[in-house]
């Protein structure tokens, strides 16, 4: 529950006018007139949920007696109604009418990317019609494997935070359209050539593109796309535009290489980590959210601010990505469960696991991450460890410090349908399981 962009306390009930009522809110919480009229609300913190807090109160201003503290899953505020204009904190002391205010915890409706599809819908359409025509080549392999993966699903995030930043900071051109594309196409390209470094067999729920055309074809495919970015970006004309991408592309490949070199190496740390993701995915939301104001000619504040969700927004993604890898099956994620652990890969569920775990535990761990331990049965140890210590719980609450994050870069913007799918967005990306 969050009040003013803030975790709210019980002080905060001081604040509120008297008698507010069913539907109205102050900052980001909102209130039921009486608790027999409570409805699911939605709100931007832990999973799109809002606990209904009945502040009815006859007679003036809400006071709260001090000490009671916040039950997030239920509990009671114990409040009392004064004439003073202004509530102190301090004992209660004699009141008018006494009330109490219930927090009452609604069932959860899980965030989505709808707001933000229904957002970027119309310039979607015009992304997707330069990335069909950008892809062809009189070279037939090229649009084939090209499209094996671009029509093979994805969630087009990023090219829509390209378009939803453009929203939020009211740009009314088209310029967006191409550099969108260039983003996706960019995204499409480190995903082509992430297979082949990682030998992968699904991507999106189908075999990878190298599985079926083979590593040299989908090397090279990924390089047409690179060039095809570059050529987008080019056609803008603007040199802002062209650093702020080609610096991201610079930091997603060092972010692969330094993840390739951090491989099988069981003492990687979080710090670690955190750098690899935030080079290797971060880079790419920070970059396609920040143009969005590059284009719109914003000023330095906004465009950072921008900036910020995204690279927070990018983090939180790929952290619940690699809590996915031990915590759904294959058809639901897309791609094989377990290939993190085959590969050796120390990310943070492992992390957790391995740093909680009693020296035996230990042991397997490093077997396991040295490659020496990956059957199947390897891999069901692993994840029986990584749930008794609660390693994918611990990465999702990492990753929902991130997004909460990301909401709060963009507050500086006016409240809007922008912002709010924008927000969304960003607990979608935690709620997910795909």
């Amino acid at each position: 529950m969050r009040f003013l962009g803030q975790f709210a306390q019980a002080r905060d009930l001081l604040l509120l006018p008297p008698r507010i009522g069913r539907g109205e809110g102050i900052g980001r919480l909102v209130f039921a007139h009486c608790l027999g009229d409570a409805e699911a609300l939605r709100q931007d913190v832990d999973q799109g949920g809002v606990d209904i807090v009945d502040a009815a109160a006859e007679g003036g201003e809400l006071r709260v007696a001090c000490g009671v503290g916040i039950g997030h899953r239920g509990g009671a505020y114990h409040a009392q109604a004064r004439n003073s204009k202004l509530a102190k904190p301090g004992p209660p002391q004699q009141c008018v009418r006494a009330m109490t205010a219930d927090v009452v915890p609604l069932p959860r409706r899980r965030p989505t990317l709808d707001p933000m599809l229904a957002l970027t819908a119309h310039g979607m359409n015009a992304v997707n019609a330069v990335i069909l025509e950008r892809m062809q080549s009189d070279i037939p392999l090229i649009p084939r494997l090209a499209g094996h993966l671009i029509s093979g699903g994805g969630k087009r995030l990023r090219p829509m935070l390209t378009l939803a930043g453009a929203d939020l900071v009211g740009y009314q051109g088209a310029r967006h359209h191409k550099l969108a594309a260039a983003v996706e196409f960019i995204h499409t390209a480190t995903l082509l050539h992430d297979d082949v470094v990682d030998g992968s067999e699904l991507r999106r729920g189908k075999a990878a593109a190298n599985i079926i055309f083979g590593n040299p074809a989908t090397v090279l495919v990924g390089d047409f796309l690179f060039s095809r970015a570059f050529e987008l970006m080019t056609e803008d004309g603007s040199l802002k535009v062209l650093k702020i991408l080609s610096s991201a592309s610079a930091i997603i490949a060092e972010g692969e290489v330094s993840q390739l070199t951090a491989q099988r190496q069981i003492e990687t740390s979080e710090e670690r980590y955190l750098q690899i993701i935030g080079a290797k995915t971060a880079a790419l939301f920070a970059a396609a959210s920040r143009i969005g104001a590059v284009v719109a000619e914003c000023g330095e504040r906004e465009e950072q601010a921008l900036d910020d969700y995204g690279r927070n927004l990018g983090v939180a993604f790929q952290l619940v990505d690699d809590a996915i890898d031990y915590d759904s099956d294959a058809a639901e994620m897309g791609k094989d469960r377990g290939d993190d652990f085959r590969e050796g890969k120390m990310t943070l569920p492992v992390i957790f696991a391995y740093a909680r775990g009693t020296p035996e535990e230990r042991k397997f761990w490093q077997a396991a991450i040295a490659g020496h331990r990956t059957s199947d049965d390897d891999l069901a140890e692993a994840i029986a460890l990584i749930g008794k210590y609660d390693a994918v719980e611990a990465t999702r609450e990492r990753a929902r410090h991130f997004a909460a994050r990301a909401v709060d870069a963009i507050s500086i913007f006016p409240d809007g349908k922008a912002r709010a799918a924008m927000a969304e967005a960003a607990h979608f990306a935690v709620a997910r399981g795909y």
